[in-house]
């Protein structure tokens, strides 16, 4: 980031615009609007500066700007028509460790004014860091279209109960619980409705009747982080993913996707890879169910889908066993996702009338595959976890018939901005792989339809 986004109480705190155009009136207002007690000092001002003025919104100190007067302020704009100004404006700023911002040049700010959604109490800043302020009020436009005004009351009701509510629930986990299933709920579709009345009963009403048990079980969420690109994550595994008070991620899950997780939430690595695992299996499920008896809502989030090559069943089968609750949330897994970016198309009218998902993991150096069923015509063969036993896997497509020239690919971390895609023969992929040392994860698809991806492919990364 090159700017914290922080929210400053300028209450009552002297702030000082020098200029007296209309920019300088926007900063002026908006000071005001945050109740700093605002000064403007210019000659003369334009006649949007006056209305400010006369309507008590700012103070007018009508003369030039001098070096003397930037002590006496918390925060300085600079607003001027006048470059050499608002530079001396800077420079006596900087030289009193006096806050400023210099308009329409970021690289002269020790902040700049985000484009503000105003819902107070709730407030939305958006920043493009000075780049683009158009792009940043666009996108604060598409927000008014999201956030109502009625938001505000939902949070001025919520500010009005917190104390009754901390005086019900004793930890602060158990008060974050309830908040979460308010606000999700029908109470917070009352106020957004415009029912204050009958919000404000229903909340009293949950407070007193809410179950403050501590040592009531948790409950598990098995979701599915995708292949990479964090757009592919469905609404509902975003929502547990905010929920979460601990999250065990595998090696899968990429970088992007993990940031999306609640940041309170503990994140614990139990990721495996070829002949090493950090956590083995039978101690993630016990680890998933400890937390959860702990009262804890616990988040394994796993690369691709849970249930495609990824031991989801195994994870729930232990906390069916003790009666533990889960959900089980689907994610895009990686044949499909990775296939779609590299313009692979895994079934076509012409090419491919089926496709098989098979695991390529080597045990004890052999492929235990029905190797007669994926040499099968018309037909597209997806390979997860393939990259250690390639030649083995050649070896014995070509040998069970798989014609020595079918297409191959090797799709490298797809769906991300790391992606590579190697085309190549079933024949000739053992010596790619060799030459070109694709990193997992990368995925292996056999089939006539690779032929497709020179005119289909559309994600290139490297543009």
């Amino acid at each position: 980031m090159d700017y914290l986004p922080i929210f400053v109480d300028l209450k009552h705190k002297p702030c000082l615009v020098v200029g007296g155009g209309d920019i300088a009136a926007r900063k002026a207002g908006l000071l005001s609007k945050a109740q700093a007690d605002v000064t403007i000092v210019s000659p003369t001002v334009s006649e949007t500066t006056k209305a400010l003025i006369e309507a008590g919104d700012a103070n007018w100190l009508g003369a030039k700007f001098s070096a003397d007067l930037v002590m006496a302020y918390s925060l300085v704009i600079a607003a001027t028509d006048d470059d050499a100004v608002n530079k001396q404006v800077y420079d006596y700023a900087k030289a009193h460790n006096v806050l400023v911002n210099v308009a329409d040049n970021p690289e002269l700010c020790d902040f700049i004014l985000p484009s503000i959604l105003d819902r107070s109490p709730i407030v939305v800043a958006v920043s493009s860091g000075g780049k683009s302020p158009i792009l940043a009020r666009q996108l604060r436009a598409r927000l008014e279209t999201l956030i109502p005004p009625s938001y505000g009351q939902l949070a001025n009701m919520v500010g009005q109960y917190r104390e009754a509510v901390k005086a019900r629930f004793l930890t602060l986990t158990a008060r974050r619980r309830f908040w979460e299933s308010v606000l999700q709920g029908p109470i917070a579709d009352h106020v957004l409705a415009g029912r204050e009345a009958l919000a404000t009963k229903a909340l009293e009403t949950a407070i007193s009747n809410a179950d403050t048990d501590e040592a009531r079980s948790g409950e598990v969420y098995l979701v599915g982080a995708g292949p990479g690109d964090p757009e592919l994550l469905t609404f509902k595994a975003l929502r547990l993913m905010q929920q979460a008070d601990i999250v065990f991620y595998d090696r899968l899950v990429s970088k992007e996707v993990l940031a999306l997780v609640r940041r309170e939430a503990d994140q614990v690595y139990v990721g495996k890879q070829r002949a090493w695992h950090s956590v083995r299996q039978e101690e993630i499920n016990l680890l998933l169910l400890d937390e959860a008896k702990k009262g804890k809502r616990v988040l394994r989030l796993k690369g691709g889908d849970p249930f495609i090559f990824g031991r989801g069943g195994e994870e729930i089968a232990t906390l069916a066993a003790e009666q533990i609750p889960f959900q089980v949330v689907p994610g895009v897994t990686a044949a499909s996702g990775c296939a779609s970016y590299a313009g692979i198309p895994l079934t076509h009218r012409d090419y491919s009338q089926s496709c098989v998902f098979v695991t390529g993991q080597l045990k004890q150096g052999e492929l235990d595959l029905n190797w007669q069923a994926l040499v099968q015509p018309r037909q597209t063969v997806v390979v997860y976890m393939g990259l250690g036993g390639l030649a083995v896997l050649s070896q014995q497509l070509l040998s069970h018939g798989m014609s020595a020239d079918m297409p191959a690919a090797l799709i490298q971390q797809g769906t991300t901005e790391r992606q590579k895609v190697w085309v190549s023969t079933i024949t000739d992929l053992p010596a790619l792989a060799e030459r070109e040392q694709p990193i997992a994860p990368t995925m292996v698809i056999i089939g006539e339809v690779v032929r497709l991806h020179d005119s289909l492919t559309w994600f290139n990364p490297s543009k």
